[in-house]
């Protein structure tokens, strides 16, 4: 088929005829392509959410009991600690932990039951005494360091007392070897003529008057 379009008819030859269409009324029959795009698919859908295999907590696990969504056991003792609630349970008992739990807020119960698990670690080791064992043998020890502490004080203040009164004599010394050195140096005074010094010089210049007087005869000529 040969499509001829003019301005105002649109003439159609197909093999040994033509057909005139006026342009109002064109109806374009072109062949339609062997070959079809491929159709839009639709996005994938999204991966399914992965599988959570809830296990119980250690305390249902060992009690043999269904761990339900708020078990106030599950947050406290994880099924990665087992021994935790048995050494807690063997003491005090599920009822009463649970109960003690439900008396607190949920600010203080992890201490709680950190207390607990502690207390029946103490109650295992010392059935007699339990955890009272352990404080007072802390207690002993606090006085044991307390007294040498006390010990080192008494003897830092006595080391220092010491030191001080070493202080003091080594002033002294010094003071007094000063004292002595000032005391120790030649005082120089103006000569001053005594009246025995000057009755002494007199008489030994009346003796060499004496004696070199010409008046005097020698002895032997």
């Amino acid at each position: 088929m040969i499509v001829i379009i003019s301005s105002n008819k649109t003439w159609y030859c197909l093999q040994s005829r033509c057909l005139v269409i006026p342009a109002t009324t064109l109806l374009l029959l072109l062949p339609l392509p062997t070959t079809l795009p491929p159709p839009l698919l639709p996005p994938p859908p999204p991966p399914p959410p992965p599988v959570v295999i809830l296990s119980p907590c250690a305390a249902c696990k060992i009690l043999r009991r269904r761990c339900v969504d708020k078990c106030v056991l599950a947050p406290y003792f994880p099924p990665t600690d087992p021994l935790k609630f048995t050494i807690a349970h063997r003491v005090f008992g599920a009822s009463n932990i649970i109960k003690f739990l439900q008396e607190l807020p949920e600010s203080q119960r992890a201490d709680a039951v950190s207390s607990m698990v502690y207390e029946a670690h103490a109650r295992i080791r010392d059935p007699v005494y339990g955890c009272a064992g352990a404080i007072c043998q802390l207690q002993k020890q606090i006085g044991e360091l307390q007294a040498q502490l006390a010990r080192a004080q008494a003897e830092a203040a006595s080391m220092q007392t010491q030191q001080a009164h070493l202080v003091a004599l080594i002033y002294m010394e010094m003071a007094q070897t000063g004292s002595l050195a000032h005391q120790e140096q030649p005082m120089i005074f103006p000569e001053q003529t005594t009246p025995h010094h000057h009755h002494l010089q007199s008489s030994n210049n009346i003796d060499t008057a004496c004696f070199l007087d010409e008046s005097w005869e020698p002895l032997w000529t």
